[in-house]
């Protein structure tokens, strides 16, 4: 009895991470435009946030894997529990929590994102352990 029910749990929960899960979701996407520039810093010491999947410069089909590299400088290790996502709209809507399970030190990997069509500007911030700070926005182009 013990066997089948761990065989249950283990299926149940393949099955759920194989399922798409909302990125964005259509009311948040159908929100307004954030006004005014993103200030973000020119040159800094803090981590490199570099978009590995889906490449910018090509539109995507949705599910897709949306994966994020950090890379800390210096010898500093990268604090997961400093990053925080946010979609730019107005108001902007914070992504964090529904895709804390896919944030490691080494970046993000949240599988099968389900994002609306259209172009959307997600802004990542992370921190180092030293406390150096990035802010970085990218576009995530899909179509339909």
């Amino acid at each position: 009895m013990i066997r089948m029910t761990c065989m249950a749990m283990t299926l149940a929960c393949w099955v759920a991470t194989a399922q798409a899960a909302p990125l964005i979701t259509p009311t948040e996407a159908a929100l307004p435009a954030a006004s005014g520039a993103m200030a973000t810093r020119g040159i800094t010491r803090g981590p490199a946030v570099k978009l590995v999947s889906p490449q910018t410069d090509h539109a995507v089909k949705g599910p897709f894997d949306w994966k994020v590299q950090f890379e800390a400088r210096g010898g500093e290790k990268i604090d997961p529990s400093s990053v925080k996502v946010t979609y730019v709209k107005s108001p902007f809507v914070d992504l964090t929590p529904r895709i804390q399970s896919a944030i490691s030190a080494e970046g993000i990997n949240f599988e099968k994102a389900e994002v609306p069509p259209g172009e959307h500007v997600l802004r990542i911030t992370v921190k180092d352990s030293a406390g150096r700070e990035t802010n970085s926005t990218m576009t995530l182009k899909v179509e339909k």
